[in-house]
């Protein structure tokens, strides 16, 4: 059976080191590499890492081949924009409109964070 392909935001992969999130986000990891899942991001996880430390930024690298990390086209950033205006995520968060909408526009079904203030909370869900 072909693995599930998850999106991953910027705080999921970071989460592989934050004491709060490691158990859970390892074991994530662990389940990838066992064949359940597909891992995917973003260029904006891409871009969002470029300040993180290094040992983010060598996991991600490790982690996502080019062809897992989605490209934010221009359909991409006209669906963020509108997520923005119409309030579903404030425009100082408008990374967070991205990363959905990279997933929308990619087909991608399963998005994973711990962003629970801006992305995993049943009021953006149901915005988006």
């Amino acid at each position: 059976m072909k693995p599930l392909t998850l999106y991953l935001d910027t705080s999921a992969i970071g989460g592989y080191f934050d004491d709060e999130w490691m158990a859970a986000t390892q074991e994530l990891w662990r389940q990838m590499e066992a064949g359940q899942w597909r891992f995917v991001t973003s260029l904006v996880a891409a871009e969002e890492l470029e300040e993180a430390p290094e040992w983010v930024r060598e996991l991600f690298q490790r982690s996502f081949s080019a062809e897992r990390v989605l490209e934010v086209t221009r359909e991409v950033l006209e669906l963020a924009k509108a997520y923005v205006e119409q309030g579903v995520v404030s425009p100082k968060f408008e990374d967070d409109a991205r990363h959905v909408a990279a997933c929308t526009v990619h087909g991608v079904g399963l998005l994973v964070s711990w962003n629970f203030k801006h992305l995993v909370n049943v009021r953006r869900e149901a915005g988006f």
